[in-house]
């Protein structure tokens, strides 16, 4: 019988900003479960798209991590090292005839009449599928997809169904500005780092049926997926830099992690509520109970029983992984 693929998870913020609790709720949720399977929990920078990357916010993650006792296996892996990497999968998808060159700006395909995307903006129409219009230079790379149903089953949402050339279109590899797009990049790395479990919030449900395609378009394995119910605000809007989720308090660590467990439906005990970190995770390591995480997408955070006590200034915020 063959041995057991080992466990590894990892968590992968991007330096756009500091960590909210939204990204506390992500990292802890990752983290637990990796220890919980005796796994490995790695570190990943998403640097990838250095326009959006906020100087210091890097070094300001890595610290709040740390204050908050976090303790990743190896080296962080940092996206914009990895370029080399991502050119050499595209290069393939190429030759393989899964990949072209696309011409079309935001505007041409907004003027296309296109229809929204399952996740936001227009699902591309396939204009330069089948050739470069005259005259054209190629822009962007786009991956192909068909229109056979994708599914897979989520550990926490249950089965997720897309159409992909209906629901997105063939969807960007390299960006006009010439840098790789975060598809490519997460299914380049988690088959690098070996990730056998992405544990990770529910706004990057949509997303995961592009990263399976292009994982069967390469020849990677497929992790096993769990996406974790987002905090949302009184507004009902997810809590990020966009909606000004103030930044980790890392004097407020031990509570903080407290209301994080609590979220994840933990059922943290009332006199944990003010104790330090290493108490919450002590705790936290010997009660952890996958079944107990609540199975839908969002949770406003005015349930809570421990409710975070947020700082007043607002800040930036760290996004996907």
């Amino acid at each position: 019988m063959p041995a057991k693929a080992k466990y590894r998870g990892r968590f992968a913020p991007s330096p756009t900003g500091p960590l909210h609790f939204g990204s506390l709720v992500a990292a802890v949720g990752s983290y637990l479960d990796a220890r919980a399977h005796g796994g490995e929990w790695l570190l990943r920078m998403e640097d990838v798209d250095t326009p959006r990357n906020v100087p210091g916010a890097a070094a300001g993650i890595l610290a709040t991590l740390e204050a908050y006792g976090f303790e990743w296996d190896g080296p962080v892996l940092w996206q914009s090292r990895r370029f080399e990497a991502y050119a050499a999968a595209l290069e393939r998808l190429i030759a393989a005839g899964l990949a072209y060159g696309c011409t079309c700006s935001r505007k041409e395909i907004a003027d296309s009449g296109s229809h929204p995307a399952i996740d936001g903006g227009l699902a591309y129409p396939g204009t330069c599928r089948d050739g470069l219009p005259a005259g054209r230079t190629a822009r962007a790379w786009r991956l192909r997809v068909n229109d056979e149903p994708l599914a897979f089953v989520d550990r926490l949402q249950g089965r997720v169904l897309q159409h992909l050339e209906s629901d997105v279109g063939d969807f960007v590899l390299r960006r006009a500005d010439g840098l790789f797009a975060y598809q490519l990049a997460v299914a380049v790395d988690d088959e690098f780092q070996a990730i056998s479990d992405v544990v990770r919030g529910a706004d990057l449900l949509a997303s995961t049926p592009r990263q399976i395609w292009l994982q069967r378009c390469l020849g990677y394995a497929t992790p096993r997926y769990a996406h974790l119910p987002v905090a949302s605000n009184a507004a009902g809007e997810k809590l990020s830099k966009q909606t000004l989720a103030p930044a980790l308090d890392v004097g407020q660590a031990g509570p903080t992690l407290v209301c994080a467990l609590n979220f994840l439906g933990q059922g943290v005990p009332a006199e944990l509520a003010a104790a330090p970190p290493a108490e919450v995770w002590a705790w936290g390591l010997a009660h952890w109970a996958f079944s107990a995480i609540p199975r839908r997408p969002s949770i406003p955070l005015a349930i809570l029983r421990y409710a975070p006590a947020f700082p007043r200034r607002p800040a930036s915020a760290s996004g996907r992984s």
